[in-house]
């Protein structure tokens, strides 16, 4: 198998071009799949959420047509009108489309094909910064996911475990070679990074008697730990905290929204993740010239 694939593997690694343009290519696929990943798997938590408080009430559970991330296939939620093959294209079938359902002529939302176009434009920039190199094949499924925790999380104000832990097991498993930072740092980072949020949030609860965050941000910014090193963290935390608090002064006064409305703050961890992942060394050398 490898064999039939050696040529190719050599054409790609010899022409960077041909290798950037692939990925770009793998990553519009991918932001199509996260689309379904990101509006399925919240509902999918939400069904089970039901059961298991059905089976600790003792009440019989709801009955519910199967759904799961490949159940039910595709299809117009108005019309029903199963989408095939050929308009599931990332991006070149919505604009073939015109941006509606082929059959009722229903809009489809423009985030669809923005987050495909998100996901290849970061696999590609992945692929143009760090080359053909083992930190490009383990930081482009570390883009594809925390895109998804991102869009679920500003929907839903939810990051899953599901995703999130993997996540973590996974910076620790690449590091356990070195591949970005040693392991010895990678696990203070994710113990770091885990009890860093959580001392601010008992600190914040303890003050105002309110939740300031969830738990689900003590294990990304945990899972950050472990991919890029406990040296990553105050970057990651301080930019997190700048564009959130300018986001929600933002939201605030322009388009006067409550203050008491919660903010999801996993956007801006993973925000500030991809900006270390693009430009760290870079700020970390400006910051410490600057002295």
């Amino acid at each position: 198998m490898l064999e039939f694939f050696s040529p190719l593997f050599n054409l790609l690694q010899h022409s960077e071009a041909l290798f950037i343009t692939t990925l770009l290519v793998l990553g519009l696929l991918v932001g199509s799949f996260l689309n379904v990943v990101i509006y399925r798997l919240p509902v999918m938590m939400q069904r089970e959420w039901e059961l298991e408080a059905a089976e600790i009430l003792e009440q019989e559970p709801k009955v519910q047509p199967p759904f799961s991330l490949t159940t039910p296939a595709s299809h117009c939620p108005k019309c029903k009108a199963p989408v095939k093959p050929w308009q599931n294209i990332p991006i070149v079938s919505w604009l073939l489309l015109g941006g509606k359902c082929a059959l009722c002529k229903t809009p489809i939302s423009k985030r669809y094909p923005t987050i495909e176009l998100v996901s290849g434009l970061m696999t590609a920039a992945v692929a143009w910064i760090f080359g053909w190199s083992d930190i490009t094949l383990v930081l482009i499924p570390f883009m594809w996911v925390t895109l998804a925790l991102t869009m679920i999380d500003f929907d839903t104000q939810l990051l899953p475990d599901t995703l999130v832990m993997p996540l973590l097991w996974l910076g620790m498993l690449i590091n356990i070679s070195g591949t970005i930072v040693p392991l010895r740092e990678a696990v203070v980072g994710a113990m770091a990074g885990y009890l860093s949020l959580w001392s601010v949030y008992w600190a914040f609860k303890l003050i105002t008697g309110k939740e300031g965050m969830g738990y689900g941000d003590f294990k990304l910014l945990a899972a950050f730990g472990a991919w890029f090193g406990w040296q990553a963290l105050p970057l990651i935390i301080l930019l997190s905290a700048a564009v959130g608090a300018v986001v929600g002064i933002a939201l605030m006064v322009i388009l006067g929204r409550d203050k008491n409305i919660p903010i999801p703050f996993g956007p801006y961890l993973c925000g500030a993740a991809w900006v270390y992942v693009f430009f760290g060394p870079n700020i970390m050398t400006w910051y410490l010239g600057s002295y």
